[in-house]
């Protein structure tokens, strides 16, 4: 099987084929505890444009921009292509935001019409919707918010008949409008075109980066990450449309573990922090001494490799991306040995999601990978921030020319991100120049790479390196489950040790003064978590700022708050 050939594809082109090829076949899977609602090919379709009707006479058309705040659910996807059909530019936002953050981005928006869906937040959000905004309503989930304004998806469905679409696009018509997450500062709206998404279609479909071919027939994806964010968006909505795939949602954060296990996915795409709470879980059951040791036994280990991924979730596993954030190298090794090869992703909304993938087999520790093609890179000599040109870069940052301006400067995107190419090309992330922060010594230190190196510490969760101002930085760890179980000796004896390896592997400047065991959550809810999550470092700085020169006057090296 081959992926349909089409010229200046876009979404739409692959989904009417595959609506035509295989119309009986699952296209989308909603979970309900352990029941499953399931869509077709020509269901998804027939509902898409009964909606794209309904919306044509709203006064919907060909650049009308249309919100959607939900969770990933199957009718985020039956909206998405129903605005692609007329043409419309989508403006997703993230669930989770509060009132202050919505009516900011709605308004940036400038989004006449809004979906709203699967939602904890809607008594949070309603007020910051204008009156003349006009609401359309998802199907009710349970467990989520009742939306008590606007037209309902029910009535929508009834009340429209099917009108086919066969709409075209320029490679400068905009496609989308998504608002950065913002580890810093105020979210900013990438503009993405036609363009941008023809180009990282292409690449696949010809250069085989990914290997979706490998998975023609056999596409079965779970949506983890939300949907407004553009990994999501390429790898399982893209993804799933030019394999003829299945998508599965996820129900909650409660029901994520079984809905992964009742999908088996052949493609999954997540980020670094979840990679490493499904490793800790496997840990907690099975120490890794034990592990290492069953490993070693010919046969069994072959049958306990298989059962931990038939538990994970991963039996069927051919695709496993890690994104957002780097990623340890000790990390990815584990997956390796348990015979899954994580490849790391690099890139950013503004770069339309792919821009640097790690091939399959790729020995290079710590390396990203190279860049797809048709993609320039370099590092600026200087600052050692990475650069990058072509097709899939953003046009530019919806009504702000002047961070525009600032970001891409002749035709170059700076990144943000510090990097290194070795004599093959292959590219290695040093972290973000804006984490980057100064010691009371004027030293410089970049913290990602100091963090890197507790690798796959069982009782870590997450941990951060701050120490703006002080003599020398210090570790901040939040303990993983196993982590929690364990008696203060019993972590001390632990990260004592690795404190003192990894100090024996930083230059004098770098060096942790103490690891501190902090208490709090590191969330979404609280904030500092993005939707991604990835830590905004800047708040961590903020919350603990005061703290810091009582913590580093201590004789203790490990302190418990």
């Amino acid at each position: 099987m081959s992926f349909p050939q089409f010229t200046n594809a876009a979404f739409t082109d692959f989904f009417f084929h595959w609506e035509k090829i295989k119309p009986n076949e699952v296209f989308l899977r909603q979970p309900k505890g352990s029941e499953w609602t399931t869509y077709t090919y020509k269901e998804v379709g027939e509902q898409a444009r009964k909606l794209a009707s309904f919306l044509e006479d709203k006064g919907v058309k060909k650049n009308t921009h249309v919100g959607i705040v939900s969770k990933n659910c199957a009718e985020w996807i039956i909206t998405d292509l129903a605005l692609l059909m007329l043409g419309a530019i989508s403006t997703p936002f993230y669930a989770n935001l509060n009132c202050t953050e919505f009516e900011v981005v709605l308004r940036e928006s400038d989004s006449k019409f809004l979906f709203v869906g699967k939602l904890e937040t809607w008594d949070q959000i309603k007020n910051a919707i204008p009156e003349n905004v006009e609401v359309f309503t998802f199907k009710e989930h349970a467990g989520h918010s009742k939306i008590d304004r606007g037209i309902k998806w029910d009535h929508i469905q009834n009340s429209s008949k099917i009108k086919e679409y066969k709409p075209t696009f320029d490679d400068d018509d905009i496609w989308t409008i998504l608002f950065t997450s913002g580890t810093t500062g105020s979210p900013k709206g990438v503009v993405l075109t036609y363009g941008n998404m023809r180009h990282v279609i292409k690449v696949e479909t010809t250069q085989h980066v990914i290997g979706l071919k490998h998975i023609l027939g056999n596409a079965h994806f779970i949506s983890v990450l939300p949907l407004n964010h553009i990994g999501e968006r390429m790898a399982v909505e893209m993804a799933c449309l030019i394999t003829g795939g299945t998508i599965s949602f996820v129900e909650s954060i409660n029901s994520f573990v079984q809905n992964i296990q009742d999908t088996q996915p052949t493609l999954m795409f997540t980020v670094p922090h979840l990679w490493s709470k499904f490793q800790l879980g496997v840990l907690e059951k099975m120490p890794q001494k034990r592990l290492d040791m069953l490993f070693k036994i010919p046969i069994i280990s072959g049958i306990v490799k298989n059962k931990i991924k038939q538990k994970l979730g991963l039996s069927r596993m051919v695709h496993p991306i890690t994104a957002s954030a780097p990623i340890p190298p000790d990390l990815k090794q584990w997956y390796m040995n348990l015979g899954l090869d994580l490849r790391e992703v690099y890139g950013m909304t503004e770069t339309t999601g792919l821009t640097i993938l790690t091939p399959s087999g790729n020995k290079k520790t710590g390396s990203v990978g190279l860049p797809i093609d048709g993609l320039e890179l370099k590092i600026d000599e200087e600052t050692k921030e990475i650069l990058l040109k072509g097709p899939s870069i953003l046009k530019g940052y919806y009504k702000n020319p002047e961070k525009s301006a600032e970001v891409i400067q002749d035709g170059w995107l700076h990144t943000g991100d510090r990097g290194r190419l070795d004599e093959d090309g292959y590219l290695f992330i040093d972290g973000r120049l804006q984490d980057t922060f100064k010691t009371s010594k004027g030293k410089y230190v970049v913290p990602s790479p100091i963090e890197w190196k507790f690798g796959t510490n069982e009782n870590i969760e997450q941990i951060v390196v701050a120490g703006l101002g002080l003599a020398q930085p210090l570790a901040l760890i939040r303990l993983s489950e196993i982590g929690k179980a364990k008696s203060k000796q019993e972590i001390e004896e632990n990260l004592l040790p690795e404190l003192k390896r990894v100090n024996e592997e930083l230059i004098n400047f770098q060096r942790l003064s103490h690891i501190v065991i902090i208490n709090d959550e590191w969330t979404i809810e609280n904030k500092i978590l993005t939707p991604t999550l990835k830590v905004k470092r800047n708040l961590v700085q903020e919350k603990y700022q005061d703290k810091f020169n009582q913590w580093a006057s201590k004789a203790e090296k490990i302190i418990w708050t």
